[in-house]
């Protein structure tokens, strides 16, 4: 008899319908409550209907509605979904070898939605993820903002969708060594931050003449898909994330970010520690990595762990990332707990993987804490998240189970072993086959 990988069977249970799953109505009760936002709840009850949070609070100050199915939680730890700002799952698509400088790709072109990073996410907490191209580009493409809901077949179905129903997502940036490469590619940093404003004034050049085409199609430019996603950037309307390293290559972003006025997240900031003040003073958000490329990159050789901590302090909006694989996102929580033990409050560094980054994602509304109206997107664990014994038990998106560690094949995403890394596209046929059957 053929076997399938164990993966095969979470694609089997994805296929009840999203509708039967929103109708559903919980209260869960007994909880340690972390809600981000505020301050912890010894004992609580969090009411969830239709996908979104419709009551949090002390036992003693919420009333479970009639209808509500009552889910004991004692003992445990409910906490929001985890907020990933810089992710790699799915495939490493984006720029190919053509340009440095490619802002017409779109991540979202690449991704495989069945591969089992996504179920490794899912198993770490993860519920927001932004999923970006590779770093070695000055820019090598739109990133996209993803929600790990249950029943995705296509990247599409996890797409958040802005009020035009477009996907959002950002615009991925880097410099320092990781451009560097052989022509047509920049061999210097003072060229590759040359190529960038050459860029940005013609996309700057671009939009201008949209404006003074006042809608004329006869003095329209001809459309530029890529000058079309600068001017996005130059509006304010898609945030750049720039990876950069060394202090002089973070100032350099800096510097940029307000000669064009695009918004910008620093990513990494391996010495973002050596200008914490400037950062500051930028008024510039940080999403911090907390061990990268281990051996391998030599403009992080400076990285600390106590960056959280100085940048926290300084008074810079702090966000962790993975860069999955770089750090293994069933592994988030602990950087949390390093970056506490290198000196960051334990509020900063639990916000830094919630709300900070639901807020540089421009998604806070939805997302990020345990508020009423926003989804009930969050994860339920065996104990103190910056516990390395804590296990995440339960994920839940927009009030949908998205994992449990007591089902086999979660089971087995959560902490690895044979078909954990299976990927299902060889067997899709089998499972069209077994439905024409």
């Amino acid at each position: 008899m053929q076997r399938f990988p164990s993966t095969i069977l979470w694609m089997l249970v994805l296929m009840p319908t999203a509708c039967s799953a929103q109708e559903r109505h919980y209260a869960f009760v007994g909880a340690r409550l972390i809600p981000i936002s505020g301050d912890e709840i010894a004992e609580g009850v969090l009411v969830v209907r239709d996908g979104k949070i419709t009551a949090v609070g002390a036992t003693s100050d919420v009333s479970i509605p009639a209808g509500a199915l009552r889910v004991e939680m004692n003992g445990k730890v409910i906490m929001p979904g985890l907020v990933d700002t810089h992710t790699h799952i799915g495939g490493f698509g984006g720029a190919d070898s053509s340009a440095p400088i490619q802002p017409d790709v779109r991540i979202y072109d690449s991704l495989n939605v069945l591969s089992p990073g996504f179920r490794r996410a899912v198993a770490g907490g993860l519920t927001t993820l932004n999923i970006m191209p590779g770093s070695g580009h000055l820019l090598s493409g739109q990133t996209v903002y993803v929600k790990m809901r249950k029943g995705g077949k296509t990247i599409d179905d996890w797409f958040y969708l802005d009020a035009d129903g477009h996907p959002m997502g950002g615009m991925k940036m880097a410099n320092g060594t990781n451009s560097q490469r052989k022509k047509p590619f920049p061999g210097t940093r003072g060229k590759s931050a040359a190529l960038v404003r050459e860029r940005y004034i013609k996309a700057q050049e671009y939009r201008d003449k949209i404006k003074r085409a006042d809608g004329d199609p006869e003095k329209m430019p001809a459309r530029d898909l890529g000058l079309e996603a600068l001017v996005e950037v130059l509006d304010g309307k898609r945030i750049v994330h720039h990876h950069t390293h060394r202090h002089d290559d973070i100032m350099t972003v800096i510097r940029l970010s307000k000669e064009f006025g695009f918004r910008v997240v620093l990513h990494h900031v391996s010495e973002g520690w050596k200008v914490a003040d400037e950062i500051a003073r930028a008024g510039v958000p940080c999403s911090v990595i907390v061990i990268d490329s281990p051996g391998g990159k030599l403009e992080a050789v400076n990285m600390s762990l106590k960056t959280g901590g100085i940048l926290e302090r300084a008074g810079v909006k702090v966000a962790f990332h993975t860069d999955d694989w770089i750090t293994d996102s069933r592994l988030f929580l602990r950087t949390a707990a390093l970056a506490v033990r290198a000196g960051m409050s334990r509020a900063g560094a639990l916000n830094a993987l919630t709300l900070a980054g639901a807020e540089m994602l421009d998604l806070s509304d939805k997302v990020g804490s345990l508020d009423v109206g926003k989804d009930a997107d969050f994860i339920v664990l065996s104990g103190d998240p910056l516990s390395v014994y804590a296990k995440v038990l339960e994920t839940w998106v927009e009030g949908v189970k998205v994992f449990d560690r007591t089902d086999a094949t979660d089971y087995l995403h959560a902490v690895g072993g044979y078909g954990a890394g299976d990927d299902l596209t060889p067997y899709l046929c089998c499972i069209e086959q077994s439905e024409d059957n």
